[in-house]
């Protein structure tokens, strides 16, 4: 069977670009199991009840996300009720929502686990211990194949991170910098690994906003307001293909394909 996990989302231009790229892949592979990031999709910085119903409708099976899980407070009782809406399993409680996805993919039973990393980032509890003490659960280490989205800044601390995971999950798929990383492979124990998979939405920015507004804040070091671009949309993902006799992988590739441009105005 096969598992796409899409890009972070990035605004409207990134839910055009996620909804076409779905609809793409699913002509050849209509059983594929969608995993995506979400965490940008409103209008960059993260994401609301009204927008993940959206993704849903428009192909996402499991919504996975990060550090900007936290900037729409609407999102919160959502998190609650929507099992399908991750934030990094790592936050300490008592927040709202939960890491870990459990239910059908296809033919099997899956897990998929949303962890986020400390370089660089907020120092919350250990993703490394996390994922030890989430394959000791019983559900988790039932499940046919766990799909993991490792979101993390520094480069180092992925490459550990799947190193460390490599032989017990299906994939680590890295996420945050919306900048694709040109390492998608399968590790040594059977984990199909890639340090950033990249973003869906607009790369004629700066990962994914206005270049005027990023360059500006780089000069006079003061807060701006920032706006998503719309220019050179794509849609990036990686689509892996699992042994479902073993819960590892078979093979990686790495998706990046141009999406239709935006004549309207973006949120």
């Amino acid at each position: 069977m096969k598992i796409l996990h899409v890009a972070d989302i990035f605004g409207r231009p990134g839910r055009r670009a996620f909804a076409s790229g779905v609809k793409r892949v699913r002509a050849s592979d209509p059983d594929c199991f969608v995993v995506a990031n979400g965490e940008n999709a409103a209008g960059g910085f993260g994401i609301t009840p009204d927008i993940a119903r959206e993704l849903f409708g428009s192909g996402a099976d499991v919504i996975t996300s990060g550090n900007h899980i936290w900037d729409r407070r609407e999102v919160y009782p959502y998190l609650e009720s929507e099992h399908r809406l991750l934030r990094p399993d790592n936050y300490p409680d008592p927040n709202p929502g939960r890491g870990v996805w459990i239910g059908v993919m296809g033919s099997i039973t899956g897990a998929v686990v949303n962890l986020q990393g400390r370089v660089f980032m907020k120092e919350i509890d250990c993703p490394f211990r996390r994922l030890d003490s989430l394959l000791d659960r019983e559900d988790v280490r039932g499940a046919d194949a766990i799909v993991v989205d490792f979101h993390a800044e520094a480069t180092a601390e992925k490459i550990a991170f799947g190193r460390y995971a490599d032989g017990r999950v299906a994939t680590v798929i890295g996420t945050h910098t919306h900048v694709p990383s040109a390492d998608a492979r399968l590790l040594s124990g059977g984990t199909a690994y890639v340090t950033d998979v990249g973003m869906t939405g607009p790369h004629g920015g700066v990962i994914g906003i206005r270049a005027e507004g990023a360059i500006e804040r780089f000069l006079t070091q003061t807060p701006n307001r920032f706006e998503v671009a719309d220019e050179e949309v794509r849609f990036q993902a990686a689509l892996v293909e699992i042994d479902v006799e073993t819960g590892l992988s078979r093979s990686i590739e790495h998706i990046d394909w141009p999406a239709e441009p935006i004549e309207e105005s973006v949120a």
